[in-house]
């Protein structure tokens, strides 16, 4: 009698232990999930806002373009919008004009063929971060669509199906400038070095002399270190709007140019009218950070609409 006492206790104790078990797991799984819905709906609604202030950016290059024959950077549209506060957070971010870049696609002509113009401006570029000039070459071979190397500097199939694991050139315009970080070699070192000043964009496109920077601007010509040598006295002139105007860029570059049509060439690449923006947008939330980055494209008349949108990088 005494024993099966024993054994029924031992069974109620294991059974009250199961039960235990089963109902901390329950609470456990049913908190997980619950954090985890909390999670995906404090995502969803950073999203929501970053699609807001994207569509407030729209809007803003759209009044600009009917205010201004050019775009510069004393207008509305290039001042960042500072970290405002929004429900349980914040919302920050800037518009930023992508033909104050050099275009990595111009490499090529529309055609597919070599850009000689365009790789003799980026070959300038790269020595003026401090890069090797080789560099032009491989990224002109990652671009074209065919399989011939580029001089002795050039890297096709060859070079990269060596790699481990092994992976064939794009032969295809970039989408984006990460792509660079494909090159063999590259690093993320020259990335940073070179991403402030290059762009990932269709081609024909033109450089918008109103917002490059002075060292953009610097490598129209060989020799050419005018607009560098003072970026405060750059800012100073951009100050009250378009800077330089094609009379000061053709009076630096003259006297550089020895070949005939090469000023006109130059100044074909130019524009005050900009197509390409790309917003950049930070929300911040207390269990959410989304940072939302948008190529938009502004057409004639200044509607826009959006190309890529990219989450969490460049």
């Amino acid at each position: 009698m005494k024993r099966s006492r024993g054994v029924a206790l031992i069974m109620a104790l294991i059974v009250v232990a199961l039960c235990t078990v089963f109902a901390t797991r329950i609470g456990a799984d049913g908190a997980l999930g619950q954090r985890r819905g909390i999670a995906l709906l404090t995502q969803d609604q950073a999203f929501q806002l970053g699609l807001g202030a994207e569509a407030w950016a729209i809007e803003i290059l759209r009044d600009s373009y009917n205010a201004s024959q050019y775009d510069s950077l004393d207008q509305v549209w290039a001042q960042p919008l500072p970290p405002i506060p929004v429900e349980d957070g914040t919302i920050a971010g800037r518009i930023e004009d992508m033909q104050a870049r050099f275009n990595l696609n111009s490499l090529v002509n529309v055609d597919g063929t070599k850009n000689e113009q365009a790789f003799e401006q980026f070959t300038r570029l790269l020595v003026a971060v401090g890069l090797e000039p080789t560099w032009a070459s491989k990224v002109l071979d990652w671009i074209d669509p065919d399989s011939n190397v580029d001089g002795i500097d050039g890297a096709e199939d060859s070079t990269y199906l060596s790699q481990a694991p092994p992976y064939r050139t794009a032969n295809h315009l970039m989408t984006s400038t990460s792509e660079l970080l494909s090159l063999v070699g590259f690093g993320i070192d020259r990335y940073r070095r070179l991403e402030p000043y290059v762009a990932a964009l269709p081609i024909p496109s033109t450089l918008n002399m109103c917002t490059a920077s002075g060292v953009v601007l610097d490598t129209l010509a060989p020799g050419l270190t005018v607009f560098n040598a003072d970026a405060k006295q750059l800012a100073a002139n951009r100050a009250n709007g378009c800077f330089p105007r094609m009379t000061d860029i053709d009076a630096a570059i003259a006297p550089l140019l020895t070949q005939p049509n090469q000023k006109q060439q130059v100044e074909g690449t130019l524009t005050i009218r900009t197509q390409w923006f790309r917003t950049t947008v930070v929300v911040s939330l207390p269990t959410a950070e989304l940072r939302l980055y948008s190529l938009i494209q502004r057409a004639p008349g200044g509607f826009s609409r959006v190309i890529v949108r990219t989450l969490g990088s460049e």
